[in-house]
């Protein structure tokens, strides 16, 4: 999909006029402005598959044709600053009506793991100047090993733009929480009773639609009410089919730059939507993340994650998951610590999802029945993160993806609706 990307600015208000379109640059190259631009002309890949020419080699001036066979074109790439990117992918295509491409990142990763941080980039038309938008694709600052892949089909590549939109910030407030005691005393919350926009000294907004790590369908937005609002003493996250450039927006809220935690309790009291393809989640984590290579070692804790095909249209049932992930047990090995149970009428009333996490383990509740228990043994413990790792708080409301699954074609609207948040420590 080719991004109209200026109605998609004007309806959210996100901070992405400020893109610089660099011109002259050899190779890969970025500069010191306030939103550097790092462009990688197609021409200076290190290693290539398939059939590939390069047409006029003149430099900065070349262009990559591909086959018909699938191709991919690996890079080495200088990202000089860690944060969220625009990336734009400068191509033409003149043989069907889209070619299907998409940037890998870290291909030289120890665990072999596949990182695509783009999600499908359909290359649609044969404009010269035509290209395709995704926003806010994670990178750290050092030297990436990247491939972009492409379909098997022709196409005429000129080169990729990857342009700052926000810095990386790290919580500049850590959280010890007292971890013995008997009773849980309140430290943190927010009870969500303000109007309009959320809290901005608690909250960060996550923005972009590079598909999450999950290939998800929503574009995060920022400071817009249709996407996430305080309403009747509530947060309100609604995930809106609403026509703003992409198939649905939807909001991701993050304490990280704001204020990260380390042990405590920690209780999500929320209402979650019911329809297919629906992916609510309350969870943590690792203030260590920066990009997609800082994943699972960092830490990632689901406390509340459930999705609508789970829940019953008639009853409103479902099943709620809790579950730990970190080095060596995580869900892309299939191997992770779930818990799940049963839940009544979860989309038509609030429940309470809460966390105990002390350094010796992790317990989780459903309006207060244990469900969850993980306790730290000898042999878990040298790659558990959590006796040292702070974790940021995360709410947001997905559609699709890889555990949302199929998006019923007649939804427009789906809610997560949230009562408080709220951290505790032990005195």
């Amino acid at each position: 999909m080719l991004m109209q990307y200026k109605k998609l600015v004007k309806q959210t208000a996100l901070p992405l006029m400020a893109i610089l379109l660099l011109s002259n640059c050899a190779n890969t190259k970025n500069t010191k402005s306030s939103s550097p631009t790092v462009i990688i002309e197609a021409e200076s890949f290190i290693e290539n598959s398939g059939n590939v020419t390069v047409l006029n080699d003149k430099p900065n001036a070349g262009f990559v044709k591909t086959g018909q066979d699938g191709s991919w074109l690996s890079y080495s790439v200088n990202i000089p600053v860690s944060g969220r990117y625009i990336v734009r992918l400068y191509a033409k295509n003149e043989i069907i009506s889209e070619v299907k491409c998409w940037l890998e990142d870290y291909i030289d990763n120890k665990d072999g793991r596949t990182y695509n941080v783009t999600g499908n980039m359909n290359v649609v038309g044969n404009s010269a100047s035509n290209f395709v938008q995704i926003d806010g694709s994670p990178f750290e600052a050092k030297t990436h090993l990247m491939k972009l892949h492409i379909e098997k089909s022709p196409l005429l590549i000129d080169k990729i733009e990857l342009t700052l939109i926000r810095e990386h910030k790290a919580s500049p407030v850590v959280v010890k929480q007292n971890a013995t005691g008997k009773d849980w005393k309140l430290t943190w919350s927010d009870e969500f009773n303000g109007k309009g926009l959320i809290d901005e000294t608690k909250w960060t907004y996550d923005i972009g639609n590079w598909g999450w790590g999950n290939n998800e369908l929503q574009y995060y937005t920022e400071k817009r009410v249709e996407n996430a609002r305080q309403e009747n003493g509530n947060l309100v996250i609604e995930a809106r089919k609403d026509a703003v450039g992409t198939p649905w927006s939807s909001a991701r809220l993050t304490t990280r730059g704001k204020a990260s935690f380390l042990f405590g309790k920690i209780e999500f009291r929320a209402k979650v939507p019911a329809g297919n393809g629906a992916w609510a989640a309350g969870w943590l984590l690792g203030d260590t993340y920066v990009d997609e290579l800082s994943w699972p070692y960092c830490g990632e804790v689901d406390i509340l994650e459930n999705v609508g095909s789970e829940i019953d249209d008639a009853t409103g049932n479902g099943k709620t998951h809790g579950s730990v992930h970190y080095e060596g047990y995580y869900f892309k090995k299939g191997n992770q610590i779930p818990f799940v149970t049963n839940v009544e009428n979860m989309n038509g009333e609030f429940h309470d999802y809460t966390l105990e996490w002390l350094p010796t383990g992790m317990t989780m509740y459903i309006d207060g029945k244990k469900y969850f228990d993980y306790q730290v043994t000898e042999s878990r413990s040298a790659a558990w993160p959590y006796s040292k790792i702070p974790q940021n708080l995360i709410l947001n409301l997905a559609m699709g993806g890889g555990m949302g699954g199929n998006v019923d074609p007649a939804l427009t609207s789906q809610k997560l609706i949230v009562d408080y948040i709220r951290v505790y420590e032990l005195k």
